[in-house]
This record gives structure tokens, sequence and C-alpha cells, in this order.
């Protein structure tokens, strides 16, 4: 045991693994964002893609901020759509727009554009910010790797942007079964393939990101979804924890389950212990306070903080976060009140259930 690295003992990790830990972990989704003035500083002179393709800067922006917030765990800093590139999609960021691709997949024979992510030395900067943040983050911090799901990308890359409605996608998911299906194992082939390097770059836990998942029904996402997802899951590497989550839609955490992930992720729609039922508990979850509690002052943050914890009920295997990003608003203060209240509300005072 004093031979494996400190991260491996980390409250994180330990709770991925549904173990005991003196305190829940935090970690936030977006916690290197746009909240963070020194990030905005940032940003005023790095346009944002040139930033992710800068991996010293990366691993600069994420280590300070993890030192800033006193979190939990460490996530690359990256863009969900970047594995797209290298696959013939290359993105643009129009400011107040966000990721547009100037030539989406309109049509089925548009598919055939989508190339296989044979290799991923394209996304060297990726990997590079990998192996910089684990070099310069303290022993005792993991670093988490990601990747947008094959329903997530498929969508960007059939709507040009992110759209409400998706009503493209699920044109093209409808009426031809074929083409979907070679969308998605190519998306699914290529997210496997890009996990897995990130975790031999020096990533401790990776999180698959389906962000847009919720606009399905259980039906169609067990026939449209699920098989693609539990593909890409399966292909990652084990031993790394991998952090399954989505939005939008409660009804489908069971089917999320079933597709894969020793930790599930869940948004703020739902009771996080009624979601724990449903997804089982030899799976840990991760979640779910709503990111615009943070928008409020440090009392209520802290009330719901505990309304939380206590659905947790003590539980090992609980992994504290936002039920999506931290929202550009945000007061920085709030995000320091988030995480001292998670780790003084839930310090162990007796045994876990």
């Amino acid at each position: 045991m004093s031979d494996s690295p400190r991260w491996e003992q980390s409250p994180f990790m330990k709770s991925a693994r549904r173990e005991p830990t003196p305190c829940t972990p935090v970690w936030l989704m977006r916690q290197a964002g746009r909240y963070l003035p020194e990030y905005r500083s940032l940003r005023r002179q790095v346009p944002f893609l040139q930033l992710c393709k800068t991996p010293s800067l990366c691993a600069e922006v994420m280590v300070r901020t993890v030192e800033r917030l006193g979190v939990d765990a460490a996530i690359v800093f990256s863009d969900l759509l970047v594995i797209l590139e290298p696959m013939g999609f290359p993105v643009e960021y129009t400011a107040g727009e966000g990721p547009i691709f100037p030539h989406p997949i309109c049509t089925a024979q548009d598919v055939d554009r989508l190339r296989e992510l044979e290799s991923v030395a394209e996304l060297e900067f990726v990997l590079e910010a990998v192996r910089l943040t684990r070099s310069a983050l303290p022993g005792h911090i993991p670093l988490i790797g990601f990747a947008g799901a094959p329903f997530t990308l498929a969508s960007y890359l059939i709507e040009g942007q992110g759209r409400s409605n998706f009503h493209r996608t699920k044109w093209l998911m409808y009426s031809d079964p074929g083409a979907w299906q070679a969308l998605m194992d190519r998306l699914a082939r290529a997210v496997g393939r890009f996990l897995n390097a990130q975790i031999q770059a020096g990533a401790q836990a990776v999180q698959l990101f389906d962000t847009w998942a919720g606009c399905l029904g259980p039906e169609d996402y067990r026939r449209y979804v699920l098989p693609f997802s539990r593909a890409a899951i399966q292909a990652v590497d084990p031993a790394a924890p991998l952090i399954h989550f989505t939005t939008g839609n409660p009804a489908l955490l069971p089917l999320v389950r079933e597709a894969g992930g020793q930790v599930i992720g869940v948004d703020w729609r739902v009771r996080l212990d009624q979601s724990w039922r449903q997804i089982g508990y030899d799976r840990a979850i991760q979640g779910n306070l709503d990111p615009a509690v943070l928008l409020t002052n440090p009392d209520l943050i802290r009330r719901r903080v505990q309304e939380i914890l206590q659905q947790a009920g003590n539980r090992p295997g609980h992994i504290f976060n936002l039920g999506h990003g931290v929202l550009p608003e945000t007061p920085v203060e709030n995000v320091l009140a988030l995480v001292d209240a998670v780790h003084q509300l839930s310090a162990r005072s007796s045994s876990p259930i």
C-alpha cells in the first residue's frame, strides 16, 4: 500500500471505488472557467481553441484553479469537440455563439465525411496537457480525463451547434438506421481510443459527457444510444474509474447504468437519493447541486449542500458536484463557500452505512 501513488487513496478515488472516506470529495464541472477573473484575463489574450491547443496554459489554468478552490480532483482543461477535428470536422468558436461546425452532417451520405480516428497523434496537445497537469498537481489530487459521448458528439455534428430540439439529429436517427449506426460506431471507437490515450498519459479517472442525451425518451435511448455508449465504455481500461454523466431526463438513469460506468453522474432534476436507488448502490454517484444555487449566498448554499449530503445518507460512493457546469456569473466566493461546506458538513463522525 505504501508504494501506491498518493492519489489512489484520495477521497475522490476511494469514493469512485465506493470505499469509506473521511469526508465527501468535491470537484466541479467547468471549475476552471469564465467565473474566474484570472481566466477571463487570459481569454482576452488567447482565443479559446488556441488555449485548448497550448498544453502549458491548459496545465497552468487547471493547477491554479485547484489550488485556489481546494477541490479534491482536477479535470484536464480541454473541450469536448476537439476529437472531431482529426475526424474531418473542424469546429469554430464565435463570441456569444458557442461552437459551430460550418459544414455539418445534413444527409446520410454526409456520414461518409467522418473519418475513422485511426490514431490520436493529432490530439497530442490534449495528451501533453494531461502529462503537464499531472506532473504539476500535488500527488494527492487525482486528474480526470474526458470525452463527449457518441450521441452528444453526433448531435453537434448534425445540428451544427448546440440546439434545443435536436430535430435534425432525430431525423437522421429515425430515417436512416444504417447511416446512424455507421456514425455512432465510428464515434464510439474514437471515444474509447481517446479516453485510453488520456489514461496512458496520466489521467487517474475519466468522464464521459452525454450532455444532450436527455432530449430522448427511454425507448429511443435504449435503441439508438445505449449500444454505442456501452461500446465506448467497454473499450476503456477498467483500472481507471469512468464517470458516465447525462443531463435532462431522470427516466434514463437505469439505462445509463446499463450502458456502464463505475460512477453515474446526475443533474439536479431528481433528488440524489432517488437517483441512487434507481441506479443501484453497487455504483458510485456524482452530483447534484443546481449550478444556479451558486448565484445566491453562502447560507443558502450551505443549506442545499446539507440536504444533498443527507440524501446521500453517509453511504460510501458519493462524489459531490454540480448538476452541470459552473455558470459564468457565479461569484468566486460562493464556489469557495461550496467547497468548504461540503468538506465541513460531510466530515465523518460515525461509521458509514
